[in-house]
């Protein structure tokens, strides 16, 4: 049974790495023993993480580029240098709009905010799994099967309740949602399409992981853990469980699948 939750020698690529709920994975999946791949545009960010992991004696290696540019992605991997991609999160995604407001209402976003968020969360996405295809496709040959996993939202299932933010600009917004219910659909389509190849296609969907700086908002934070069975908002630690399952052999039957980490809100 310890054997099919291993992550020994496992090659895993992770888009949004060096944010708030990526570095955690990064590191996680790095202390299970994988080789980890950390994404993200800034050079900065993205090796600070990656040096820290690799003075803890972990195995990382940064992958400094724009997944929202074709140029870019391809230029990464085709000068990728490992053999095979056992697992590939997507877990990067916009924080605003396209002007970068961070909230808002079907009143007062604009249709380019719409946009934007699609490209990061769907099209990114799409363009990550296409470009890492023949790694993907050549760890499912030799390691009996590979893995995509897709970070959505709770909000991509439900609405956000309105009324427990103190203005529509502070709320979250309606293309956050629709770009992860897209999403969700994408993993679905992806499963079936890639099956027959041993390509597994699965979708996490957390629900109230606010950033730091948003946790500093003490009524908000109050109004959200109302609105949770479990009464507590989630930590990032609370995603791992999932992660490693997805990621390992154990979850060789699951595909197509959308998992909900939301404290029992989607419940209600």
């Amino acid at each position: 049974m310890k054997e099919l939750f291993s992550l020994k020698n496992k090659v895993i690529f992770i888009s949004g790495g060096s944010g708030y709920l990526g570095s955690y994975m990064v590191r996680f999946l790095a202390e299970q023993g994988a080789k980890v791949y950390v994404n993200g545009r800034s050079n900065k960010t993205v090796y600070l993480l990656v040096n820290k992991l690799l003075e803890d004696g972990l195995d990382a290696s940064a992958a400094v580029f724009d997944i929202t540019s074709e140029k870019e992605t391809q230029h990464f991997f085709s000068g990728f240098d490992s053999e095979t991609i056992d697992v590939l999160i997507n877990n990067a995604h916009s924080g605003g709009g396209s002007g970068g407001v961070s909230g808002g209402t079907i009143s007062t976003v604009m249709s380019e905010d719409y946009i934007h968020s699609y490209d990061v969360s769907v099209v990114s996405s799409h363009r990550l799994v296409k470009n890492a295809l023949p790694f993907l496709l050549k760890a499912s040959r030799k390691n009996g099967g590979s893995s995509v996993i897709n970070i959505a939202s709770m909000y991509g299932i439900i609405s956000p309740d309105l009324s427990i933010y103190s203005s529509a600009d502070n709320s979250n917004p309606p293309y956050y949602g629709a770009a992860k219910a897209a999403l969700i659909q994408w993993t679905r389509y992806a499963a079936c399409e890639f099956a027959n190849k041993g390509i597994r296609f699965n979708s996490i969907s957390p629900g109230a992981f606010p950033g730091v700086e948003a946790q500093k908002n003490h009524v908000l934070m109050n109004n959200i853990r109302s609105k949770i069975p479990l009464n507590r908002i989630g930590d990032p630690k609370d995603l791992l469980g999932v992660i490693i399952l997805l990621s390992s052999h154990l979850s060789s039957y699951i595909t197509g699948s959308n998992i909900v980490i939301d404290g029992g809100w989607t419940a209600l």
